[in-house]
């Protein structure tokens, strides 16, 4: 007897149903095709955490246990490490650089604070999330990982809030949907010049903005643009029994658009 389709089955082809509903066109087939794809990665997902439980196999961030979920995109990429893996020499660089602060402004459910609180244990760490649903989130995985102490979360920071890079190492990274062109303006966040900056573009929401951040920063940092890397190295063994679509699944972290990176080092 066949087993019965889970809650998410029965959710998902519901969703994908309405979707399809009405004249065919080729955005509702995109629509439809995004939506069975998230439900695939979540289906994965529980496989993967099934065979090979809640830690993160490889990359900066190896052994962090990882058991709930994103405030917002896959599990599966994080839990295999290789998540945003054209990242992973920067942040090995600035790991070495020791830095006395880490600033990470947009830092959801707090993947790389905690992280960089792993690696960084002399380190200060300050985890700024807008959203209350995040902060638990980041609390929680903070928690889990034995750095609740030495991550502080908090709400929104402002331009004022840079001043401590004046005065202290550090590192900002930055992910925060578009507002960056808004946040990152070093005449009136001068404490902006001080530091390394590590920022997510996010063109769809900002148009023009990862060219704006590199016209205000060139005077006074190292610019270096990071496109997406899609990594399958960090694929366990298991995983080459899979479908060639399964495997890239796997490794797709949700993305509609292109999300550059700007790695700008202080000069």
């Amino acid at each position: 007897m066949p087993k019965p389709p889970s809650p998410l089955t029965e959710t998902t082809l519901q969703a994908v149903q309405a979707i399809l509903a009405g004249p065919a066109s080729a955005e509702k087939l995109n629509r439809a095709l995004r939506y069975l794809a998230k439900w695939r990665t979540e289906m994965l997902a529980n496989t993967l955490v099934a065979k090979d439980g809640h830690t993160v196999q490889t990359g900066p961030f190896k052994g962090m246990i990882y058991e709930g979920r994103p405030s917002e995109g896959t599990r599966t990429a994080r839990l295999l490490g290789c998540y945003e893996a054209s990242l992973h020499p920067v942040l090995e660089t600035l790991i070495a650089r020791a830095p006395d602060l880490v600033i990470d402004i947009g830092s959801a459910e707090g993947y790389y604070a905690v992280g960089m609180a792993m690696r960084l244990p002399h380190a200060r760490i300050l985890a700024r999330d807008a959203s209350p649903k995040a902060q638990t989130l980041c609390r929680q995985l903070a928690r889990a990982n034995g750095v609740e102490t030495r991550v502080e979360i908090g709400g929104l920071f402002g331009h004022a809030d840079f001043d401590i890079c004046k005065t202290t190492k550090t590192v900002v990274i930055c992910d925060i949907e578009g507002a960056e062109d808004a946040l990152l303006d070093p005449t009136v966040a001068p404490g902006l010049l001080h530091t390394d900056i590590l920022v997510e573009c996010h063109p769809g929401m900002a148009k023009g903005v990862t060219a704006l951040l590199i016209q205000r920063f060139s005077k006074t940092h190292h610019i270096t643009q990071l496109n997406r890397h899609v990594d399958d190295s960090a694929l366990p063994d298991w995983m080459h029994d899979l479908s060639d679509l399964d495997r890239l699944i796997t490794l797709w972290e949700w993305r509609g658009g292109p999300t550059p990176w700007l790695w700008m080092e202080r000069k």
